[in-house]
């Protein structure tokens, strides 16, 4: 009897002793199993130096060809109001002249338009024919004039000029349009700003 309780004793104790070491095992790889899924979220978090500096440099390229395609369509933008802006123009002169006969044609912008914002009485000094932005002479990126196309100041004044160059050349627009008493809209790319127009200025196609 004796020996069957040392035994049994010995072998209660080694029970014990291993399944204490199983515990402190499981706790150990369970630790360890919660300190490494932190570790990883940690590194997860945010990205790393290259994987920004790629995204910027496809930022760049899409903005290196985009850039230049939008100065292009805002340039035509603005050619094509320049030439609706010329052709408006055209209309006054001729209802201009129609109306004040003894004046003849307008010979500045003040008499085809009428004040910013006030009411607009029609006079051969400011006929209303045109708007209030475009009488000032700046419209989408161009300037524009009316002058007479003679020498002197001849009343009923049968010539006139109209025209209209961009505010920075090749940047808010490329040609320059004009017009005289024919109503054509004639464009040319010089390098130098137009100050009147004739029939050495070729139609607009």
């Amino acid at each position: 009897m004796l020996i069957e309780t040392n035994v049994t004793s010995a072998f209660g104790l080694a029970s014990a002793n291993i399944s204490g070491d199983w515990v402190i095992r499981d706790q150990q790889i369970e630790e360890f199993e919660i300190t490494r899924g932190k570790t990883e979220m940690r590194k997860q978090k945010g990205f790393s130096l290259i994987e920004l500096l790629i995204v910027v440099a496809i930022i760049l390229i899409i903005a290196a060809i985009a850039i230049p395609n939008l100065l292009r369509a805002r340039m035509a933008a603005n050619e094509s109001s320049a030439v609706g802006s010329i052709r408006t123009l055209n209309t006054a002169e001729i209802t201009y002249n129609s109306t004040y006969p003894t004046v003849g044609f307008a010979v500045t912008m003040a008499q085809l338009g009428g004040p910013a914002g006030a009411t607009c009485v029609a006079t051969s000094a400011a006929s209303c024919l045109i708007d209030s932005v475009l009488t000032l002479g700046t419209k989408s990126g161009y300037l524009f004039a009316a002058t007479t196309g003679t020498a002197g100041a001849t009343v009923p004044q049968t010539n006139y000029n109209v025209y209209g160059n961009p505010v920075t050349p090749n940047q808010t627009g490329i040609r320059s349009f004009c017009s005289f008493e024919d109503a054509v809209v004639r464009a040319t790319t010089a390098a130098s700003a137009l100050t009147s127009c004739d029939g050495s200025i070729v139609p607009m196609s």
